[in-house]
């Protein structure tokens, strides 16, 4: 039980630490609002020199694919459009339970607007207790539970590639069905949303074989999708990237060129350029974008992105009226103006409809999420199919026992 009287005098030291950092955060902001003019007036120089240190860089950064003062406002999106989601969770494998294995909920989300049709909104679950699933990644020096969560990453891509080719291929199915006059119809404007990055850094981790068995599935998923024409786009709200801020610590560097492995070798020191740390992309973008509006395109560095093939990921910053929303995207759906911003338009209706977050993903994220009860009639069915089995001694451990009770 927690103590709230012994908490009070922790909690009015914290409340005075962020007053503090509040006026110090407004402080690097302000520098790097100053730092952000500069960066466009010498963009090109400093793109320059960013291509040609890359390797003598020590920190994250990004390059700007537009001008850095770019803003453009988001079209209204079509009323008659498609949104897809998919969203993950799981119950982790526990030694103290009836059985020792793990399963992983895919929660699956199409809603069609102006259509007219049903939407679709359910999971799929799978349960995994064979050896080579519980134990394979063990050889790698993964724990189970980490190995888990890739594979949920890889099967929430897998699931929604096969969404996306499904709602494409219903609607040829009713174009072919209308009268030969009316066979120009377009595609239905469909748009494929996940919560969170499509830059998966915890790759960068993993073995070579390891690495193999998850990034392949997601690459083939994401190739379906592009042949679709179904634009993808990762949603992260809160973020706290700093890939485009420390594209502006290349301006604010005093040294003739970014060489960080000479001039500073160790970036936990206080550097030249790090006048605005720790400041996110987000609350410098906050004071440069208005409601309904997008930043520059940024192309992510991050050396991961090297094994995505022709996937690479761009993003940029998008003002949704309730934050600022960090939009990644891959390459190919950019290249597509006219999809690119229908996708973002098609984003924009998402936050409001869901009251300042993508409902689509979060109604995703409701039909994955694994809750107490859920978990007890898991257990409980599996009980029951262990005892028909003929097996003994089916039960939880003492100490799982004893932890769901209380004498207190």
């Amino acid at each position: 039980m927690l103590d709230l009287t012994k908490l009070t005098r922790q909690i009015q030291g914290l409340s005075q630490h962020l007053t503090q950092e509040a006026i110090a955060s407004q402080k690097r902001l302000e520098l790097a609002e100053k730092h952000l003019k500069d960066a466009f007036i010498r963009q090109e120089e400093i793109v320059e020199k960013q291509d040609k240190w890359r390797d003598r860089i020590l920190f994250a950064n990004a390059t700007p694919i537009e001008p850095l003062n770019t803003r453009i406002d988001i079209p209204v999106p079509p009323k008659v459009h498609t949104v897809i989601a998919t969203d993950g969770s799981q119950i982790a494998p526990n030694h103290h339970e009836i059985a020792y294995c793990y399963l992983i909920n895919i929660g699956r989300i199409v809603l069609h607007y102006g259509q007219n049709k049903h939407p679709l909104l359910d999971s799929l679950p799978e349960v995994f207790y064979r050896p080579e699933d519980l134990y394979a990644s063990r050889k790698w020096g993964i724990r189970t539970e980490e190995w888990m969560s890739f594979l949920r990453t890889a099967s929430e891509a897998t699931v929604l590639a096969e969404l996306s080719c499904q709602v494409v291929r219903e609607q040829g199915e009713n174009v072919e069905n209308v009268e030969n006059k009316d066979k120009n119809i377009p595609q239905i404007p469909t748009l494929a949303m996940v919560d969170g990055s499509l830059i998966y850094w915890f790759l960068e981790q993993l073995p070579l074989e390891a690495r193999e068995t998850i990034l392949p599935p997601i690459l083939e998923a994401w190739g379906q999708m592009k042949a679709a024409k179904v634009p993808l786009m990762g949603y992260l709200s809160a973020s706290r990237n700093v890939e485009a801020t420390n594209f502006l610590r290349l301006a604010a560097c005093t040294h003739p060129v970014p060489d960080c492995v000479s001039f500073c070798p160790n970036q936990l020191e206080k550097v030249s350029c790090k006048v605005f740390d720790p400041l996110r992309d987000s609350a410098l973008w906050a004071t440069q974008l208005q409601p309904g509006q997008r930043g520059p395109l940024w192309q992510s560095n991050a050396k991961i992105l090297d094994l995505y093939q022709d996937q690479q990921i761009y993003f940029c910053y998008l003002h949704v009226g309730t934050e600022i929303a960090r939009i990644e995207i891959p390459k190919w759906v950019t290249e597509d103006t006219t999809l690119f911003n229908q996708a973002l338009g098609l984003t924009l209706a998402q936050v409001q409809k869901g009251y300042g977050y993508p409902v689509a993903i979060a109604e995703a994220h409701n039909q994955a999420v694994v809750r107490g009860g859920d978990k007890t009639r898991f257990f409980s069915l599996l009980e029951r199919q262990m005892i028909k089995a003929g097996l003994k001694n089916v039960g939880t451990s003492y100490k799982e026992a004893r932890k769901r009770g209380s004498i207190a």
